[in-house]
């Protein structure tokens, strides 16, 4: 009987220290799993030597393939990359940075043969600075509060998807996307496997606070309305309370003849006002350039090399979504 196929992902930027080892741990936790396996390292548009030592896991490791987009897309369009390129009946994306324990590619496979069409892995303890976890809370916090979609707390991109999953994922227009609410959005049956978070082997982490910052502006808006109806909350809790306040001034003015210079509170009125428009627009600008971004449908990333199609004569076809 012909054993069943598992893509693992791996998505990296700058991060040739830790191939190597990664490749190693993967290797070490996959050999005695009653599973193939191919690995895809899909270069981000690295600018170190992450693609040379890459090629080279792939020349002398047939289950390697390495897939090098033409510039730095951004980690969310690498996964997807990767899973448009994945031909396994299941694929498993782990970071590059051994932050995520390779240790635990069994324990994925055996919730997914436990009938999980996706199994999450959720941080139980993490490796980072206090202001990064007082952060990610309040995040998570406020995305559970407003997000249309349910969305899992301190869960990772570290996660297992079936074919069908796959299949439906790479149907998705969206061009500003979160992989992890794009299939938390698509359902199916899951389950979750709690993990602690390993120190980084080498190296800083790339994805640094602006990034963090992007990320979470991108989660709010393609995941819930709130900022736009907050800004006409703003607006109608500014009008209530101008309107007895406008009353008690002419009030004090014109009756109790109480020394109020009246350009005095329409500056403040006007400063308010202003201020309201502004956030409004602000919020409304952040709506627009999504709707801009997915109007222009430009190709999510761009391919420059791809060593799986040449090593595989099975490999199937990318997706229209990407250009190569």
């Amino acid at each position: 009987m012909t054993r069943q196929l598992v893509s693992i992902i791996v998505p990296f930027f700058n991060e040739a220290p830790n191939l190597t080892p990664l490749h190693k741990e993967i290797t070490k936790h996959t050999k005695a799993l009653p599973y193939d396996f191919e690995l895809i390292f899909v270069d981000d548009g690295s600018t170190d030597n992450s693609a040379t030592i890459a090629h080279h896991l792939a020349d002398t490791d047939k289950h390697v393939h390495y897939l090098g987009l033409s510039r730095n897309f951004g980690k969310e369009a690498a996964m997807t990359a990767g899973l448009n390129a994945a031909d396994g009946d299941a694929a498993i994306i782990i970071d590059a940075d051994m932050q995520m324990p390779p240790s635990l590619l069994g324990e994925f496979l055996a919730k997914w043969k436990g009938g999980a069409d996706v199994v999450v892995g959720v941080f139980a303890g993490r490796n980072t600075s206090s202001l990064h976890k007082i952060g990610s809370s309040a995040f998570y916090r406020i995305m559970q509060s407003v997000s249309q979609t349910k969305i899992t707390p301190h869960a990772t991109d570290y996660r297992l998807l079936d074919r069908k999953v796959i299949n439906v994922f790479s149907q998705l227009p969206e061009h500003n996307r979160i992989t992890r609410g794009l299939i938390d959005w698509l359902g199916f049956r899951r389950d979750y496997l709690p993990f602690k978070q390993e120190q980084r082997l080498h190296g800083r982490p790339t994805y640094d606070f602006r990034k963090l910052l992007k990320l979470a502006i991108n989660s709010l808006t393609s995941n819930s309305l709130m900022p736009l109806k907050l800004a006409g909350y703003i607006g109608g809790a500014i009008l209530i309370l101008s309107l007895p306040i406008g009353a008690l001034m002419t009030l004090e003015r014109f009756v109790f003849h109480a020394p109020i210079r009246g350009t005095a509170f329409l500056a403040i009125l006007l400063v308010a006002m202003v201020g309201l428009i502004l956030v409004c627009l602000g919020f409304i600008s952040l709506y627009i350039a999504n709707i801009v971004t997915e109007v222009t449908a430009r190709p999510l990333y761009v391919v420059r090399e791809d060593t799986s199609s040449r090593s595989l004569p099975y490999r199937r076809a990318l997706p229209e979504g990407s250009a190569e």
